[in-house]
């Protein structure tokens, strides 16, 4: 293990309450490690710690050049674990990411021989370049945490986090992604253009070396378990249990929308905003919690009419609009 890595650990054993200071102060310590490389992009890395913190998969869609690649890497280098890159081509194959059976002439019986999924972190590097075929090799292992070859079925490390980059769907070279990818990814994330003077610290500090050269782990996989086993003892509200499910239910009845949120979207939408609670140091989720995900986990999800694209609407706007018409409950607090 890294001498880098520090600080307390949360046993999986302890309760919400109890590991909230220290959950903050490791999600702190991950967040100043990844703005060090991302600069100037706090809601970025915010959602990115959500997304890690919920035990989801995290898609970061922009256009090439604006740090896609460098924040799935900073993140994974800011844990002690295993980490592997796919870099997504047309030629990739759905064995090149799962692994195949090998056949053994010494042995005369076929191995297995695990392919890179088999890792705490998965980096997949502009998933959107290869066939939707190969993309699809990672749907299983995303909602099931496990990989099927040949009929057997093998268990993927815990934590499990994939962590995706696409370009824009109208460049040259990109295939959509299929609704049922998309559909088990958590959140999505623009890292768009930095300000003027973000990217003049950027000049100034990242022209002479890369700071991911010198990034080091600030916590690791066991520490990383025992936060998500904590945040998923957040206590949630009938009240606000409800909001996420109206939210939810409401995008399958929008006239500008041909496809909805699914029911997986309202189980991502509960555990982002258990983990929005936990990073503000709450026990519990308020309203605001959700508000503050719908946007990231719901909005990929959306499938607009052509209707609705020739309005020029966007799935971000209609989130948005959404969350402005429902109204809000005012759950007490557990044992207020």
């Amino acid at each position: 293990m890294d001498g880098s890595v520090d600080g307390p650990g949360i046993g999986p054993g302890v309760g919400p309450a109890a590991g909230l200071p220290e959950l903050a102060e490791l999600a702190g310590r991950i967040a100043s490690n990844i703005q060090r490389v991302i600069v100037g992009k706090p809601e970025v890395v915010r959602i990115a710690l959500v997304t890690l913190l919920a035990e989801g998969h995290l898609l970061v869609e922009d256009v090439p050049g604006v740090g896609k690649t460098s924040l799935a890497k900073a993140l994974a280098r800011s844990i002690d674990c295993s980490v592997s890159r796919v870099q997504f081509t047309p030629d990739l194959l759905p064995g090149d990411i799962t692994g195949m059976s090998i056949y053994n002439r010494q042995t005369t019986e076929f191995e297995f021989r695990p392919g890179p999924v088999f890792a705490n972190i998965v980096i997949a590097d502009e998933i959107n370049r290869a066939s939707p075929k190969t993309q699809s090799a990672l749907l299983e292992c995303m909602a099931e945490h496990q990989v099927t070859v040949d009929g057997a079925t093998y268990a993927l490390a815990s934590p499990f986090m994939v962590v995706a980059t696409q370009n824009p769907i109208e460049m040259d070279g990109t295939y959509p992604l299929p609704e049922a990818q998309r559909d088990r990814f958590t959140a999505r994330v623009s890292v768009g253009y930095p300000d003027a003077a973000a990217e003049l610290a950027m000049v100034d500090e990242h022209a002479a070396s890369d700071p991911l050269d010198v990034l080091r782990p600030v916590t690791d996989a066991r520490q990383v378990a025992g936060v998500v086993a904590a945040v998923r003892r957040i206590h949630v509200g009938p009240e606000v249990r409800q909001y996420c499910v109206d939210l939810v239910s409401t995008t399958r009845r929008l006239p500008e929308l041909r496809l909805g949120a699914s029911p997986r979207a309202t189980l991502q939408l509960v555990r982002a905003a258990k983990a929005q609670a936990a990073l503000a140091g709450r026990g519990f989720v308020v309203p605001d919690d959700v508000q503050a995900v719908a946007v990231p986990v719901l909005a990929h999800r959306l499938l607009l009419t052509p209707d609705a694209v020739a309005a020029r609407r966007s799935a971000v706007d209609i989130v948005r609009a959404l969350l402005s018409r429902h109204a809000v409950p005012a759950p007490a607090r557990p044992g207020g």
